[in-house]
C-alpha cells in the first residue's frame, strides 16, 4: 500500500527522512563510509531508520530550541514535531548509531 505524492504521510516522512539523513551527512560522516536509510510500512506506523559509523557522538533528546540566530540545531526538534515517536540506538552489525522515526498512519 502506497501513499501518493501530496497526502499527509507521504510529504511527513519525506521531511523526517531529509532531515534524518541531513544530520547522517553533517554529523556522523566518516572518511571512506556512507549512511544507510531504511523505510519499513507495517499496519499501524512508517518508519525511517538512518544509520551512520559515528560512534562518539549521540543525538540529544531535548526540546531546547536552538538561539534564534543560528544556522543549525533544529532539525531533530522538526522530527520530533512531525514523528509519533523518535529515538537512537545503536547499529545493528556494524559500529555507529541508527536514528528512527515513527509516523502513525491513523
Amino acid at each position: 500500500m502506497g501513499h501518493p505524492y501530496g497526502d499527509r504521510v507521504n510529504e511527513t516522512l519525506t521531511l523526517i527522512a531529509a532531515e534524518l539523513a541531513a544530520n547522517a551527512v553533517r554529523h556522523g560522516h566518516v572518511a571512506g563510509r556512507d549512511f544507510h536509510v531504511r523505510l519499513t510500512h507495517g499496519t499501524a506506523a512508517v518508519r525511517v531508520e538512518v544509520s551512520d559509523t559515528r560512534t562518539e557522538r549521540v543525538p540529544v533528546l531535548t526540546d531546547a530550541e536552538a538561539p534564534g540566530d543560528a544556522e543549525s540545531g533544529r532539525g531533530l526538534l522538526i522530527v520530533a514535531g512531525l514523528a509519533t515517536r523518535w529515538g537512537v540506538t545503536p547499529r545493528d552489525g556494524a559500529p555507529g548509531r541508527t536514528v528512527w522515526a515513527e509516523l502513525r498512519l491513523a
